[in-house]
């Protein structure tokens, strides 16, 4: 029923246009990342909306900034600026609501302003869905039915209205969940004293350092996997301090795909940086099946290229039968096309659906093999 309710309402949801003054709400980190791709894109901004803007004050990334609570802000700040919501970790109904009922006029999600520079800058996590075809209802609702759990459904279901409705649906017994992403309370009961984790999209090693912790560093090996310099120089630092000199620690700069070859790469953009028409420079794209590894935990967070790099693991997934957890939320294959791959590729596998925050992003599909899974 609740399918059939984004599948036949309208929407009048569109990307939104820079062509008014901009403010950023959240100086966290992503708010930092919207100051970061606004300067990408050529654009500015007037000023920054905080909650705790006196704890951001003399912060080197907003020097130079003006940073002001909402109730500081002036007339003229609230009647002539498009606010652009830089905040995931909370839902974004309540914060427009309550800005708009502090006299802000304008009042839009970040990642939907970002939507308008896709020429420029390949940061996808504001795409909307088209209208459902039947098609699409017919392989959503099957791939509901295959879900292990009802919050899965529920969470499956949010993100679906969120990107086809903007319609931010809430479920009182299937909150967005507190835990680390990708070590939901079924990941941590399924992990082993051996692990071989392949992290592909290791960024600064947030995953790896959550990994390490909940094996209490028992595990067999870690490849993580990083083509942006930026971010690998910062990987390598970082697994320095945590595990320094450990032969089990190994970094590749390749990026994972379908293919293997080499494809150009828009590098330099944090954890954004990725496979994109748009990139500068190119770097060599594998196959996971042609690195030889054979991983007990296969993490994937690759901004969109999830789906071809699983297409190129396929061999690998079906041998090592390891615990997959990928990002869904970056494309609309996330609708119902990754899912659908992993349940007709993987047999004897339970699979989830999670949301780890708002605005329709932080959607993660976790595939555990009947023979480790252990309820939470």
């Amino acid at each position: 029923m609740l399918l059939d309710e984004v599948a036949t309402m309208a929407s009048s949801s569109a990307s939104v246009p820079a062509d008014r003054p901009l403010a950023l709400y959240g100086a966290g980190n992503l708010g930092r990342l919207a100051r970061d791709f606004l300067k990408a894109v050529g654009q500015d901004f007037v000023l920054v909306i905080d909650r705790n803007a006196r704890a951001f004050i003399g912060c080197p990334d907003w020097s130079g900034v003006r940073l002001v609570h909402p109730d500081e802000a002036t007339k003229d700040d609230k009647a002539g600026t498009r606010v652009a919501v830089s905040v995931v970790t909370s839902a974004y109904v309540p914060i427009e609501r309550t800005l708009l009922d502090r006299g802000f006029k304008d009042v839009v999600p970040f990642y939907d302003l970002a939507e308008s520079f896709r020429h420029l800058h390949p940061l996808s996590n504001g795409w909307f869905a088209p209208p459902l075809t039947e098609n699409d209802r017919n392989n959503i609702a099957r791939i509901l039915s295959r879900w292990d759990d009802d919050v899965s459904r529920a969470h499956h279901l949010q993100f679906v209205a969120w990107r086809r409705l903007r319609e931010e649906w809430n479920f009182t017994k299937a909150p967005i969940p507190a835990c680390d992403r990708f070590f939901i309370p079924e990941i941590v009961a399924a992990l082993r004293s051996n692990e071989i984790l392949l992290d592909a999209g290791a960024h600064h090693g947030v995953v790896i350092e959550a990994f390490i912790r909940n094996t209490e560093g028992k595990f067999r090996q870690i490849v993580a996997i990083e083509p942006d310099l930026a971010s690998r120089t910062r990987l390598q630092e970082n697994l320095d301090r945590l595990l320094p000199d450990d032969p089990r620690l190994t970094i590749d700069d390749c990026a994972v795909s379908d293919r293997n070859g080499e494809a150009p790469f828009h590098g330099g953009l944090d954890y954004a940086s990725q496979l994109a028409a748009t990139g500068r420079s190119r770097v060599r794209t594998r196959r996971i099946e042609s690195l030889r590894l054979s991983p007990t935990f296969v993490k994937l967070h690759l901004e969109g290229a999830e789906l071809p790099a699983l297409k190129g693991a396929r061999q690998t997934l079906l041998d090592s039968r390891p615990i997959v957890a990928t990002t869904v939320y970056h494309n609309a294959d996330g609708l119902w096309a990754t899912a659908d791959w992993l349940m007709q590729t993987l047999a004897g596998y339970r699979f989830l659906f999670r949301n780890h925050s708002w605005c329709g992003t932080g959607a993660v599909v976790y595939a555990i093999p009947n023979e480790r899974f252990a309820p939470a």
